[in-house]
C-alpha cells in the first residue's frame, strides 16, 4: 500500500522547489513508464497487481503493490493509471557544439506545460534530440509536462541556458526565428543543421534573441489575402517549421 507520508510527499512534487531539492520528478502511465524506466533511475514504483504480473522485471529502490483507490490518491491525473514512478533527474551539462553537427530547437520563455510538453514530444517524433531553454521557460520535471511529452523525455535532452549567451557562441551557424515580417519558410534555403528559436506565448522572442537570429522565416497562412488568426500557437508553429526542415533532407 501507498502511506500517508509517502502520499504526502509524492503530492509535494507537484513544486519545482521540492522536485529541485529532492532530484526527482513523478511519471504515470504504461508508456510513459515503461520508456522512463530505462533512461532514468527510478527511485519508487507503486503499480496494480496486474501491472506487476505484466511487467515482473521493473525494477525500483522501493516498490509497492497497490490497488487503483490507493493510486488515485496519490496521482496528479483526473483519471489514474494502473502506475505511479518517482525517478531521479538526470544531469545534463550544456554543450552547444551539437548545434554545429544537428539541427536544434531553443525555446524563449515558454510558459504553458501543455505546449513544452508537445514541443518535446514533437521533437523526438522529428529526431531532435537537444532542446536549449532560458531560465523562465517552465521546468522540463513539472509533472504535467512529463505527461505531455509521452515517453520524449526519455530522448530528447533539456538544457537550461541563457539564450544570448548561447547564440553568441555560435558564429556563422544558422539561427533560425519565426516572425511576420520574415522570408517564406517554403521558398527559402533551409539548413541541415543549426539551431530553431521559438518564442514567448503572447510576447514572441524577446528583443535580445531577436537581434541575434540571422534567419528570418515566416509561415505563411493560405490563401494569404484571406483574413485569418493572428498567429499560431507555439507548439503548432514548432510542429510545421520542423516539419519543413526534416522534409527538405529527404
Amino acid at each position: 500500500m501507498i502511506s500517508k507520508n509517502k502520499i504526502k510527499y509524492i503530492h509535494s512534487l507537484e513544486l519545482k522547489k521540492n522536485r529541485k531539492e529532492e532530484n526527482v520528478f513523478v511519471a504515470e502511465g504504461h508508456k510513459l513508464v515503461g520508456d522512463l524506466l530505462d533512461n532514468f533511475n527510478c527511485k519508487y514504483l507503486a503499480a496494480t497487481e496486474e501491472w506487476w504480473n505484466e511487467h515482473p522485471s521493473a525494477q525500483a529502490d522501493e516498490t509497492a503493490i497497490v490497488t487503483q483507490e490507493e493510486l488515485s490518491k496519490a496521482s496528479f491525473l483526473k483519471t489514474p493509471q494502473s502506475v505511479l514512478a518517482v525517478f531521479q533527474q538526470n544531469i545534463v551539462t550544456v554543450n552547444s557544439s551539437v548545434i554545429r553537427d544537428s539541427l536544434c530547437l531553443a525555446l524563449d520563455d515558454i510558459q504553458d506545460p501543455g505546449n513544452l510538453g508537445t514541443i518535446i514530444r514533437l521533437a523526438d517524433w522529428f529526431g531532435i534530440e537537444h532542446i536549449f531553454c532560458s531560465p523562465n521557460t517552465v521546468d522540463v520535471y513539472n509533472p504535467k509536462v512529463v505527461q505531455a511529452t509521452m515517453g520524449g523525455i526519455a530522448r530528447v535532452k533539456l538544457h537550461y541556458c541563457s539564450l544570448p549567451e548561447l547564440i553568441s557562441q555560435l558564429g556563422d551557424i544558422p539561427v533560425y526565428g519565426t516572425f511576420l515580417n520574415g522570408e517564406n519558410m517554403y521558398s527559402k534555403e533551409l539548413s541541415s543543421f543549426g539551431l530553431i528559436v521559438m518564442g514567448n506565448e503572447g510576447n514572441g522572442i524577446c528583443p535580445e534573441v531577436e537581434k541575434l537570429i540571422n534567419n528570418r522565416l515566416y509561415i505563411p497562412n493560405y490563401p494569404q489575402d484571406r483574413v485569418t488568426s493572428e498567429s499560431l500557437n507555439v507548439a503548432i508553429a514548432t510542429s510545421v517549421v520542423c516539419a519543413e526542415f526534416r522534409r527538405r533532407m529527404l
